[in-house]
């Protein structure tokens, strides 16, 4: 626990990225001051690849949504951010991209960047690039084929109709941002996910130490399944499944506990979601609990809402008391 008599809560790492990390910040951010965000920086689609590919910038998407999310719930600023321009040149490009692409111009490194723009808009809690390098996802198909690039993934994966194997970083073994090696080590909760398994939270795994310094961690560690498989990525694919991924990229000592969706997901978004080939993701007790994970089931997902998503106050709610409950037991 933090010492400041100003700050509460646990101090929380959640890494992974995309909207699965920011849903999470924005209940996470609630329940304790001590909280960083560790971001992929893998994307090479939309506005970030435009960006990244004029400007030869990390992509900052994932970095803007994050600070979307940990913004006052109200300000100017965060709808700013999130504005997009409707037509011209910059049709469909986030302001918040642009933002930051102009202080990553001035700034020394892209990770100093990140925290003048976090500075400027106030955000609760940090947000960290994984590394500064200029880094490519390769996945590597079931039949030995494979493709270069987070964003040609999904059709690719879709053309030969089989499974991805793994993935890796190009180049290999990128330096981690230090300061993300020193939020790891002395974190009481490291939360994985939820998110896209291959390209929103795995990446991070990949990059050198990362993986290290989790298992090396004595903090709780928490998997936070998702909700629905996802078309292109882990269609098919159990709960177990997918920690075993995680395992096989990152190393066995990653995970204590697997926080798995106990909620009901209507007929009329089943429907929805069989037209993208995505179902509810089954949880295989028995098969993560061999794997060596604790297995909870609390109803994670956002009320009334269109699609299924992780409600960011249900997991913050879970987490905490999950931690709660190990601290008092002391049995991690």
């Amino acid at each position: 626990m933090n010492g400041n008599n100003h700050k509460m809560g646990p101090a929380i790492v959640a890494i992974g990225g995309g909207h699965g990390l920011s849903a999470i910040l924005r209940g996470l951010k609630n329940v304790t001051d001590d909280l960083t965000a560790i971001v992929t920086v893998a994307d090479d689609g939309g506005g970030s690849g435009t960006l990244r590919e004029e400007l030869g910038m990390p992509p900052p998407g994932d970095i803007r949504n994050c600070m979307e999310a940990l913004a006052d719930e109200e300000s100017l600023m965060r709808k700013l951010l999130a504005y997009r321009y409707p037509e011209g040149r910059l049709a469909g490009q986030a302001f918040g991209n642009l933002l930051l692409a102009a202080l990553d111009g001035i700034a020394p490194s892209f990770d100093q960047a990140v925290a003048q723009m976090s500075q400027v808009l106030a955000i609760r809690g940090t947000i960290l690039p994984v590394t500064n390098e200029d880094i490519q996802l390769e996945a590597v198909f079931e039949n030995g084929t494979r493709v270069r690039g987070e964003s040609k993934i999904f059709a690719f994966k879709k053309q030969q109709n089989c499974g991805i194997h793994h993935v890796n970083l190009i180049p290999e073994h990128p330096p981690a941002l230090p300061a993300a090696l020193e939020a790891l080590a002395r974190a009481d909760i490291i939360l994985l996910g939820p998110g896209s398994l291959y390209t929103s939270v795995i990446p991070n795994l990949l990059v050198d130490g990362i993986s290290q310094a989790i298992e090396d961690s004595k903090a709780l560690k928490i998997y936070i399944c998702n909700i629905m498989t996802q078309d292109g990525e882990t269609e098919g694919m159990t709960a177990s499944e997918h920690l075993a991924a995680l395992l096989e990229h990152g190393g066995a000592e990653l995970v204590d506990l697997c926080l798995c969706n106990s909620a009901t997901i209507s007929g009329e978004m089943l429907n929805r979601y069989r037209q993208e080939d995505a179902v509810p993701l089954v949880v295989d007790r028995q098969e993560l609990e061999i794997l060596g994970a604790e297995v909870v089931c609390r109803p994670l997902t956002e009320d009334q809402k269109d699609f299924a998503r992780h409600s960011g106050d249900k997991v913050a709610q879970a987490v905490l008391d999950l931690y709660q409950q190990r601290a008092h037991t002391k049995t991690f």
